[in-house]
This record gives C-alpha cells, structure tokens and sequence, in this order.
C-alpha cells in the first residue's frame, strides 16, 4: 500500500504571532495541551512583561495538562502554558525548571520582537500548514 500521507502532519502545527509590522511563526508540538491551544485559534491578547524573562497573558480558557510533565526547564523561544495560573508564556530569555510548566512549542527564528518590558499586542493565528504564503 502507498503511504502517500505521512503521520508527521499532526505533529507540525504551525502559527503566527503577529506583533504590529512583525509576524512571528512558531511550530507546536504534538501533545494535548498544544491541540486544546489550537482550538482557542485566533487569539488577541495583550503581553504583559514577567520578570524581565517572559511575556504573558490569561488565556480564555483552561488547556489539557494529561500526560504533561510535571515541569520544564524553559529556553529562549519557547512557549509555554503555565498550568496553576492559566496562562500562555512566550520566553524571551532562558530560564530555570518550573514545576507546572508546559512547553506548547517553539518560535522559528528571533524573538527580539517579544523582548522590552512594555506591554504588547498580539494576534496568534494558526498558519497554513504548506508552503503558500498569501
């Protein structure tokens, strides 16, 4: 039989953040957390700087912690939901282990956009997930 379609697609969800002028995109990974993410898809939040680290913001809604670790050590580029409080966190700087932390995924390239310790606006929208750019 042909394997024409690969199981890899599930696990490659891409999204955008766009901040003013400056669109960021992210993969997520394939766990439940990151699937009930993607159902929250379009987001407009407002970023508030924490601990000259991390941007955060309240989510709408709760996500899935089944099967997460019980924490993780963060690095520049992550995003992360942070389970006791609720909320989405975009790592702008490396940080230590945090119990109740959930990797989601990872921005592809620069986060200089996210770094400042003024609030921002973002839009995240789940992307094509093929090579079209319109």
């Amino acid at each position: 039989m042909p394997l024409a379609k690969k199981s890899s697609e599930k696990s490659a969800v891409k999204i955008r953040i766009i901040i003013a002028d400056t669109t960021l995109t992210a993969t997520l990974e394939n766990t439940q957390a990151a699937r009930d993410f993607v159902t929250l898809l379009p987001l407009d939040l407002t970023l508030a700087d924490y601990n000259c680290t991390e941007k955060i913001a309240d989510l709408p809604a709760k996500l899935s912690h089944k099967d997460a670790p019980e924490g993780y050590t963060p690095k520049v580029g992550d995003i992360a939901y942070f389970a006791p409080w609720g909320n989405l966190a975009f790592f702008y700087h490396n940080f230590g282990y945090s119990r109740g932390l959930i990797r989601l995924g990872q921005i592809d390239g620069s986060v200089d956009a996210l770094m400042g310790d003024s609030d921002i606006k973002v839009r995240i929208e789940q992307a094509q997930n093929s090579d079209d750019s319109e």
